[in-house]
């Protein structure tokens, strides 16, 4: 007799993997959640002998969740349309996910496609180039599992991983080592709670680029910030408006970033990137719906 207790466990012990997955496809967990609880809706939806026909329930999940968020980044550009101001991937805490157990030495790789400096780059590739690099790159799934995701033959989805690959090598080649990142953070930490503009221009890129998501629900710039100065304006602003708020130090995926804490609340988090022992990129997130993986 089927054992539809046994059959439940060994199916839902897949979530945390296929949340995982689906984060690093979509870059918030609500979207990850959602495409989650709609795979395995379409699981129990099959009848007791369609779920018995099939020989591996994980990779039948695996390929449904990732067709699931495929169809979600299609129709992401319309509504990121809509987005009041940037939007930018959750960040989290680089302990936050992982898609099993792994071994330290590849820790650092899984911890970098976490990244918010990762997820943008990602988040500019076709849905394909991001399917194929996510499956193949960080879930090795063999190609041919991945065609049957993406309607593709196996060459062209080896194809688009390349692409996807290049992409993710270029970025990569450019952020400073982990050292470097996080003694340019501290001193950026210590310039900003000193209200030291000078300081923090001098670690500032002249093109730096300020990002700060809201999401209209709580006030963020609605446009980049461009420029060292401005950008250096910007950050010291937010503390004079925000006297009670504290920039606390927090590792995340991106190597050492902050917090912004009032009291015991989390009310924003931002990580920078570092290229040449300069600040070139400011990622602010400060809509609520994208912290609660920060709550004190």
């Amino acid at each position: 007799m089927h054992d539809l207790s046994v059959e439940m466990a060994d199916v839902m012990a897949e979530r945390r993997r296929l949340i995982a997955l689906a984060y690093r496809l979509l870059g918030t967990l609500e979207e990850a959640e959602d495409a989650v609880q709609e795979t395995y809706l379409r699981w129990y939806r099959l009848s007791a002998d369609e779920r018995a026909g099939i020989d591996n329930p994980q990779g039948w999940l695996t390929r449904v969740a990732s067709r699931v968020c495929l169809d979600v980044l299609k129709s992401a550009r319309a509504r990121r349309e809509q987005y009041v101001g940037p939007w930018l991937p959750e960040p989290l805490p680089s302990d936050a996910l992982a898609a099993g157990p792994v071994d330290p030495a590849d820790r650092v790789t899984l911890d970098d496609t976490i990244s918010t400096a990762l997820l943008v780059v990602l988040d500019a590739m076709t849905p394909a180039e991001r399917v194929a690099f996510v499956l193949h790159d960080v879930f090795a799934l063999p190609f041919p599992d991945i065609a049957t995701v993406v309607g593709r033959t196996p060459a062209a989805v080896r194809q688009l991983a390349t692409a996807a690959r290049r992409k993710v090598a270029a970025h990569r080649e450019t952020i400073a080592p982990v050292e470097q990142h996080d003694a340019v953070v501290r001193a950026f930490s210590a310039a900003v709670s000193g209200g030291d503009l000078g300081a923090l221009t001098a670690l500032l890129d002249p093109s730096v680029v300020l990002r700060s998501d809201g999401g209209g629900v709580v006030s963020a710039a609605i446009n980049p910030v461009a420029g060292a100065d401005k950008v250096a304006r910007f950050m010291l602003g937010v503390m004079v408006k925000r006297p009670e708020w504290e920039l606390v130090e927090r590792p995340t995926a991106d190597g050492l970033g902050f917090v912004w804490r009032s009291g015991d609340a989390v009310m924003g988090v931002i990580n920078v990137k570092v290229v040449a022992g300069l600040v070139t990129d400011v990622w602010m997130v400060v809509n609520p719906g994208k912290l609660s993986t920060w709550t004190a």
